[in-house]
C-alpha cells in the first residue's frame, strides 16, 4: 500500500528521488500526470490502466468528461527510475505543479502525489485549521462514505 510523506529536492536536471518504500509498490516505471489541485498524480502501470478504462466509459459528447480526459491523458508521461532511485520529470508536468526544487511525495494507497513543497504545506494547514471551511467540508465528505 502507498503511505507517507517524503520531502525531498528536485536537481537542477528535473529528477527527483523516488522512496523505495513507494517503488515497492509503483515499480521502477510509472505514469505521470497533472493531479486535480495543482499536484501531480502518479501511478502504477496496474493502476493507470484501472484509471484509463474508467476513462474510457465516459461520454464523447459529454464537454465536462471529455476536458478531463484531455487534461489528464495528454499530460500524462511514462517515468523511469535509476540505478540512484531518482526519475525525470517532464517540463510540462514540472510547470504544472510548480516545482522548481522542494518536493513532497506522498503515498495515498493506489497513487503517489507529487507537490511543491510551498503548496502542500499551504494546502495542510487550510485542512488542518478546524475552524476552515475546507476542513468542515472534508468531514462531510467522509460522513457519506461511513468515516
Amino acid at each position: 500500500m502507498l503511505m507517507g510523506e517524503y520531502r525531498h529536492a528536485m536537481d537542477a536536471k528535473g529528477r527527483l528521488f523516488m522512496p523505495a518504500k513507494l517503488r515497492e509498490d509503483l515499480g521502477d516505471k510509472f505514469i505521470a500526470t497533472q493531479g486535480i489541485d495543482g499536484q501531480l498524480f502518479v501511478f502504477s502501470f496496474e493502476e493507470w490502466t484501472n484509471f484509463a478504462n474508467k476513462l474510457r466509459s465516459l461520454p464523447m459528447s459529454d464537454p465536462g468528461a471529455q476536458a478531463f480526459v484531455r487534461l489528464f491523458v495528454a499530460g500524462a508521461s511514462e517515468c523511469e527510475v535509476d540505478k540512484q532511485g531518482r526519475f525525470l520529470l517532464p517540463p510540462n508536468l514540472r510547470e504544472y505543479a510548480g516545482l522548481i526544487k522542494d518536493a513532497v511525495i506522498t503515498g495515498l494507497i493506489t497513487r503517489v502525489e507529487i507537490w511543491s513543497a510551498e503548496a502542500w504545506d499551504r494546502y495542510k494547514s487550510e485542512y488542518r485549521d478546524a475552524a476552515s471551511e475546507q476542513y468542515v467540508e472534508m468531514l462531510r465528505s467522509l460522513q457519506q462514505f461511513g468515516i
